[in-house]
């Protein structure tokens, strides 16, 4: 890891996979380059924790999504992680009779049909919210939202119908074995990341830009913003002279929540590996559980939107004694001296990311090539928030730290 030199060529505000992709393009091109990072480790919202000896736990993301298009894929093959293409327990593997099938092929039905109605929307170019692609009066309506939160972090109503569209999935979904997080740490190892370097202002009035960071000031030709959308929403980082339109783009994106949990599982072989468990609960509020991922001996469960932001707010603990909760319900008292909580996430409350992922809210599906145009030859911007269709997802991150690293050699006086 580097300390804060006082000049470079390029300075690149975030060590995220966005930031990590943008240092890994300019690697060779010659120029002086430094990664300035908030916190004390690379990675940003991709993260990697050992819960317990037996259990390895994704606190961020942890599907390559797409991953026939997923550029993460290559880097793992590259760097030897292991890739897991096991199928995700998603639409299948049901555990118990919490959700009997023949719910769940109603609700498969109702789902499938409901994005049908979307898609139709988003044909007639209009930036409506998508939940206006409800059927009214559908039993399933509220687990379709709750559907929504997963995948968005928000409920339909805040969710445009043009972004959703946008969105590219190839529905190949793989792991990484050690972890995604790991894998994007490991991505990062070689490259100049000055880490606990909170920058606070960037003022671009001069002929050459000012950092202003929690371990001093330094100067640079041109500047790669990659940090998350709330942040810049919130003016946490500040521009002189003010930048409106990218602060009302960020505005327009803002990040989701989704929060994850783990559970030890005590007598784990029980129990299927990878299996899925949720209910028929008729209610948006409501997690989403993964029964022994990678076989391991533990339970994760997944919150999303204005539900897993009240489970954040209820305080440290409250995610998994409500996991805890719900998994007896589904399957009855005596589960619960066999469940212990590990760890859990509270992206929301992270200071450095303050949500999970972004989303464009209804009329704002342009605010993404809005927030990913270049400033004046000397401001370039990144993060999966400016990828046009891989939005959400680490890769589209990685891929956007490229593009804004291409801008920035294009932008470059030639010699």
């Amino acid at each position: 890891m580097s300390s804060l030199p006082s000049s470079v060529d390029v300075a690149i505000i975030g060590a995220g996979a966005a930031g990590l992709g943008a240092a890994h393009a300019l690697k060779d091109s010659g120029l002086s380059v430094v990664v300035l990072e908030a916190r004390d480790r690379t990675g940003g919202r991709a993260w990697t924790v050992q819960a317990s000896p037996e259990v390895t736990f994704d606190v961020g993301c942890g599907w390559l999504h797409s991953a026939d298009n997923n550029s993460f894929v290559p880097i793992a093959k590259r760097l030897d992680f292991e890739i897991n293409k096991d199928l995700p327990p998603w639409r299948e593997r049901a555990y118990g009779n919490a959700f009997p099938q023949s719910e769940r092929d109603e609700f498969m039905r109702a789902i499938d049909a409901f994005y049908e109605r979307l898609w139709d929307a988003a044909q007639k170019g209009k930036d409506e919210p998508a939940s206006q692609s409800l059927e009214p009066g559908n039993r399933w309506n509220p687990m379709i939202d709750a559907i929504s939160t997963y995948i968005n972090g928000c409920e339909l109503k805040d969710m445009s119908t043009l972004d959703w569209d946008a969105y590219e999935d190839s529905n190949l979904n793989w792991r990484i074995r050690l972890g995604y997080g790991a894998l994007i740490a490991a991505y990062g190892e070689n490259c100049p990341v000055a880490l606990n370097c909170n920058v606070a202002l960037i003022d671009h009035s001069g002929k050459r830009i000012r950092l202003e960071t929690s371990q001093g000031t330094l100067t640079a030709d041109k500047v790669i913003v990659t940090v998350p959308t709330n942040l810049i929403a919130d003016e946490a980082i500040r521009f002189s002279p003010p930048l409106r339109a990218k602060v009302d783009a960020a505005r327009g994106l803002p990040l989701g929540v989704d929060d994850k949990v783990t559970l030890a599982l005590d007598g784990a072989d029980a129990f299927p590996k990878e299996g899925n468990l949720r209910g028929a609960t008729m209610r948006t509020e409501m997690g989403t559980y993964h029964i022994r991922p990678f076989g391991q001996p533990c339970i994760e469960g997944f919150f999303g939107g204005s539900f897993a932001r009240e489970l954040e707010d209820a305080g440290d603990g409250a995610i998994a004694a409500h996991s805890i909760n719900e998994i007896a319900g589904f399957l009855g008292n005596d589960i619960r001296r066999k469940l212990k909580p590990l760890y859990e996430s509270r992206w929301a409350l992270d200071p450095f990311a303050r949500g999970s992922y972004s989303h464009a809210l209804p009329g704002h599906a342009g605010d993404r090539a809005i927030l990913a145009a270049p400033v004046d030859g000397r401001l370039f911007f990144a993060g999966e928030a400016t990828s046009p269709n891989f939005f959400t997802t680490a890769h589209g991150a990685r891929d956007s730290g490229e593009r804004a690293a291409k801008e920035v050699l294009a932008a470059m006086p030639k010699a």
